[in-house]
Parts: structure tokens; C-alpha cells; sequence
């Protein structure tokens, strides 16, 4: 992402390429719905600006927070984790209302339209193991779920290669304040034009009762 960047910067933003939505399966096992507190669910699938923009427009999600996981909190810096030696990925925690939204419904989101998991340590332009396809379950449930759908996923040949989402323990996660909403605050921004306003139109076309036309903000705002 920051190589692409830097040769992007200053560049009229072209049109935006086509991406195409694999549509797949609600998951078999799931958490059923039910009113409760906010759930966390913490999942990495590429840049995460993307990532975050799409769980934004995104009905029963409260705050979506762009960030690192994987790796020590000491490393967790923008600088650090592109070097790509720090164990972390480009992550986002997603704070949920179990009531309105589950956990395997967040994660058919994730498969279908945030990114490519048969891509290993790499999404689109971006390459190294920051990149990487992976979910950070935060209870026995959510990683019962995670492995479940895959395989569910993987016995319906839903992509024409294998999945290679790892599926790890949260053991925690860190955010920089500077990369907040940036495709909210950045929707001409070249790299979101290529990249990641596709997926967000995809959102609205395969799941329009789970789509929000306005998105919700880091900052608050839940227009």
C-alpha cells in the first residue's frame, strides 16, 4: 500500500476497476441473534482502510476501528508493521450489536465482498504478511464459527482455489488515531477509488438489508 501510494500521489483519480462479489452461503453454525452488550470481532483482510469503509456502511455495527494485531503492542506502528517483519496485520475491531447483526453474518460479509481469502500474505496491489487473510476470534464461539464456515465454505468449492485465512487468538489489538474513516475522509483518493469503493457497492448490491447508505465515523457521527 505504500509504494502504491507514493506513485499514486498527486494523480487524477481514474475510474474505478472492476471487482467482482463472490456470493456465498450464510454459515451453517452461527451465534443466533439475541439482545445483549456489544460483541467484538476482529478480522484482517488487506488494507485496512478498505476494510474499516466497508463495516461502516455496515447495519448493527457500532464502531469500526482500524488497527494492527498479531504482533507485540511495542511494534504496532504504521512504519513498523509495513516493514513486514512484526507479526502483525492491518486488522479492524468491530464492535456489534448481537441483536441486530451475528458474528457468522459479519463473516459472510468478510468472505464475499471485503477480500480475496485464497490470497496468501496479499490483497490486489498490496504484498507481504501484514496483508494477510485473518480472523482473531475472541471466544471459544466465535472461533468455532470461523472454522466451520471455512470448511463449510471449502466442501462447497466456493472459490476456484483454496481459503488460506489463518484463524488465531486475539491477543490483542492497537490503533493509530491518523488512520480513522480514511476512506470517509478520502473517497477521491485514488487508492480507494481502485480499490475500495468497488467493495462497498458490492456491499449494497449482495446484502441490501444488511447496507447502510451512511456510514458511521470513529468520531461518532451516526447519521
Amino acid at each position: 500500500m505504500a509504494a502504491l501510494l507514493a506513485g499514486l500521489a498527486g494523480a487524477p483519480a481514474p475510474a474505478a476497476a472492476a471487482e467482482s462479489a463472490v456470493v456465498v452461503p450464510a454459515p451453517v453454525l452461527d451465534a443466533p441473534r439475541a439482545a445483549g452488550p456489544l460483541q467484538t470481532a476482529v478480522l484482517a483482510g488487506g488494507c485496512f482502510w478498505g476494510v474499516q469503509g466497508v463495516y461502516e456502511h455496515v447495519r448493527g455495527v457500532r464502531t469500526v476501528l482500524s488497527g494492527y494485531s498479531g504482533g507485540d503492542k511495542a511494534t504496532a506502528d504504521y512504519e513498523a508493521v509495513s516493514g513486514g517483519g512484526t507479526g502483525h496485520a492491518e486488522s479492524v475491531e468491530i464492535r456489534f450489536d448481537p441483536n441486530q447483526i451475528s458474528y457468522g453474518e459479519l463473516l459472510r460479509i468478510y468472505f464475499s465482498v471485503v477480500h480475496d481469502p485464497t490470497q496468501l500474505d496479499r490483497q490486489g496491489p498490496d504484498s507481504g504478511t501484514q496483508y494477510r487473510s485473518s480472523i482473531f476470534y475472541a471466544s471459544e464461539s466465535q472461533r468455532k464459527i470461523a472454522q466451520a464456515y471455512i470448511a463449510q465454505l471449502e466442501r462447497a468449492k466456493v472459490f476456484g482455489r483454496p481459503i488460506v485465512t489463518r484463524v488465531d487468538p486475539l491477543q490483542g489489538f492497537n490503533a493509530e488515531d491518523y488512520h480513522q474513516d480514511f476512506l470517509q475522509r478520502n473517497p477521491d483518493h485514488p487508492y480507494i477509488v481502485i480499490n475500495d469503493l468497488p467493495k462497498i457497492e458490492n456491499l449494497r448490491r449482495v446484502f441490501p438489508a444488511s447496507y447502510r447508505e451512511l456510514p458511521i465515523t470513529v468520531t461518532g457521527d451516526r447519521r
